[in-house]
């Protein structure tokens, strides 16, 4: 593998990452900035507490897209993929972290789903099952985020075979723990709100 190459395909993905589409589709709806109501985080979740549906599945269709779009362009240059996996993560600390933000972001939920998407389908759809399930039967979105999280590492260590993939999947789950650990806080103390709860309640 090439260095000079390869850094490159890792600052495109960072900056593709950082696109931050919740931004985009209240722009589009001209709706209210999403920092500026209930969680302040610029994701979906966040954006749907707007009242608009068709924004928030704008928001969660180009954060799922550009996670999913750099792992397919990255093997379609002829990279492997480990290298597909680490511009993925690449993607999602674009995301977590947007340059466009000041270094600021979302919690990166869609962005890992589409990154995984790219990389497995079945990994994807095992961890996809796993939110559906779990937020249906509780109605927490983090909740249901956590246990994807911890479903997806597991899934991809039976299902990819592969070490280095693993450990990067790994990666990806624990930033997302990570972004969440407010919410688990939260849902320790029974505060978190729940999925279709307006803006005053936090995400």
């Amino acid at each position: 593998m090439d260095f000079l190459p390869f850094v490159l395909l890792l600052i495109s993905a960072y900056l593709v990452g950082s696109i931050p589409f919740a931004i985009v589709s209240s722009y589009v709806f001209g709706l209210r900035d999403p920092r500026s109501y209930g969680s302040g985080n610029p994701g979906a979740t966040n954006v749907l507490r707007s009242g608009n549906k068709a924004a928030a599945a704008l928001t969660l269709a180009g954060d799922c897209l550009k996670g999913w779009l750099v792992v397919w362009i990255t093997g379609a240059l002829g990279f492997g993929a480990i290298a597909a996996a680490l511009a993925g993560l690449a993607a999602l600390i674009g995301h977590v972290f947007s340059v466009f933000l000041r270094f600021k972001g979302g919690k990166g939920v869609a962005t890992a789903l589409g990154v995984i998407m790219g990389l497995d389908l079945l990994i994807a759809l095992a961890s996809l099952g796993t939110w559906l399930l779990v937020a249906l039967i509780s109605r927490y979105s983090s909740a249901a985020a956590l246990a994807a999280a911890l479903v997806a590492p597991i899934a991809t260590g039976f299902l990819s075979g592969s070490v280095p993939i693993t450990l990067i999947v790994l990666t990806i789950s624990a930033i997302l723990i990570w972004r969440h650990a407010t919410n688990i806080r939260r849902l320790l103390a029974g505060t978190e709100g729940k999925i279709g709860q307006g803006k005053g309640r936090k995400e």
